[in-house]
Order: C-alpha cells, then structure tokens, then sequence
C-alpha cells in the first residue's frame, strides 16, 4: 500500500487551499489569523503525506513562508531577527495577503468566465427549420474538490484515533484493489453513498487510508464522481454519468479504464524501429 500513489492530472495549489481554509472560517481575507491559518494548512499537509499524495514543491515553499509569519507573531518584536535583504518595516504577512487578494481575483475572474460560457451555450440562433435537439438537464449538485476530500477524511481519522484504544488490534489484510472491488459493488447496489459510509466499518487507520485511495482512484478513472449539495455540506458519492457508449455494468467500465490506461502505457514505452 505503500508504494501505491495516485496522480491527478489537475493538482490545486498552495493558493487554493488557503483561500478554501478561509472560506471555511468564514472570515475576510484581510482579518484572517495567520497563525491558526498556518496550523491548519500544515495539518492538511501531513494528512496529504500520510494519505501518499505527491505534493508539489510549492505547498512546501507555502509551509515554510507560514512557519516563518507564525514564528514572528509568536516572539516578541525586540527578540525578532529580520532576515538580510528584508527592511525592518515590511511585513510577510501582507505580501501573502496580497498574493491571496490578486489569485481571489483570478479565480473570481474565471468563476464569472465559466458562468457565461454556460449560459452561451442555452443560446441558439434563430434557424429556418425549427432545431431539433434534446434539452439536457440542469447540472446539481456541485463536485467535490480534493481539498474537501482530504477535510473529510481527516475527519475520519480523527473518529477513529479517539475509538482506536477502545478496539482489538486486527491484522491489516485490505489492498487498493480489493477496496476498489467493495466500492464498485457499494454503488452498485445503492447508486449514492455517504461519504462516511464508505468508512464506517474500517477498524485501522491504514484501512482507512486504503478506501480513500481506492476512491480517488475511481474518481481519476472517471467511474464515481464525489458531490456536495452546498460548500463544507456532507459529500455524496455516486456513479458517474456513462459515456456515450452501448449500456456497461460499473465493473466493465472500470475494467475497460485500466486495460486502455495499460495500452497507452504499453504504446508509450514501445522503442522506435530501428532504422537499419
């Protein structure tokens, strides 16, 4: 299980998830608590590094800016040693607050931009025979990020560190594969889960960690998609909406997934002919 690491191909930033621990404080950006910020983001790193996600070298770059305001805020200002090239008078914290300020305007930017791309695509010019199309459903519920996703898990291992010296010690006996095989037939039978329900039977925190893996890789191979109803709401997970294809179970599509993602690799480390 250890060597297991699962990849995403879109990767939110250090940026992102200070401005997703923000938003679940529910405070301004500019009245924000650096140094509880600071606990809380590290903590969610050691929940990625637990969990074997590859981590970017910019949250690291992140952790240590947040150790460094931490540590200033916490000593007094006559016993603060102010680093060479830095005046006495500028403050780290403001210019990660700007930073934050500028990215929250970016992403609000785009939020707006992928708004009216949607509502251009409800507009149909005006045609000399009447378009026959069929009209797709409203989308729902929103989908979860990987930043909810490790928040939730989080949560569970906080559950069960408190339940842990209450409980017998079992041998781990889970694999990825063998959790992705319970999953499939989870949804197959009940089509949405609860989150937590995923969870509710582990015993160990290693099991724990193996379901969630087993889940994100369902999730990149595009088999369950993971919903909220609202922002920091209890995250649903559900089959995804089947391709454009002949009707499939759930397990043949994941099949299908590995054994194309095996042929693209197998393609990819094929050696070029031989030009004699």
């Amino acid at each position: 299980m250890t060597d297991y690491k699962v990849k995403f191909e879109v990767f939110e930033g250090p940026l992102d998830l200070l401005l997703y621990l923000i938003k679940k404080e529910e405070v301004d950006i500019y009245e924000v608590n650096l140094t509880r910020l600071a606990t809380q983001f590290i903590e969610y790193i050691d929940v990625m590094r637990m969990l074997d996600l590859d981590i970017a070298g910019e949250f690291l770059v992140m952790t240590s800016t947040l150790m460094y305001i931490k540590s200033r805020e916490l000593l007094p200002v006559d016993q603060q040693v102010t680093p060479e090239g830095e005046e006495d008078d500028e403050d780290p914290r403001w210019e990660l607050i700007r930073q934050l300020v500028e990215y929250k305007k970016f992403k609000d930017a785009a939020a707006q931009l992928q708004t009216l791309e949607i509502r251009q695509e409800e507009v149909f010019p005006r045609l000399p025979a009447k378009p026959d199309f069929v009209r797709e459903e409203p989308a729902g519920k929103a989908q979860a990020s990987l930043f909810d996703l490790i928040n939730a898990v989080n949560s569970v291992l906080k559950r069960l560190n408190k339940a842990e010296d209450l409980r017998d010690i079992f041998e781990d006996k889970w694999t990825v594969s063998e959790k992705i095989e319970h999953i499939l037939k989870q949804i197959g039978r009940a089509r949405a889960l609860r989150f937590s329900a995923l969870f509710e039977s582990a015993t160990s925190r290693t099991e724990v960690v193996v379901t969630f893996l087993a889940m994100l890789e369902l999730i990149r191979l595009r088999q369950i998609v993971a919903i909220q109803e609202t922002a920091f709401a209890e995250i649903e997970i559900v089959q995804a909406p089947p391709p454009e294809q002949p009707s499939a179970t759930l397990a043949e599509s994941y099949a299908n997934a590995v054994v194309q993602e095996a042929v693209v690799g197998e393609t990819d480390s094929t050696p070029a002919p031989s030009s004699n």
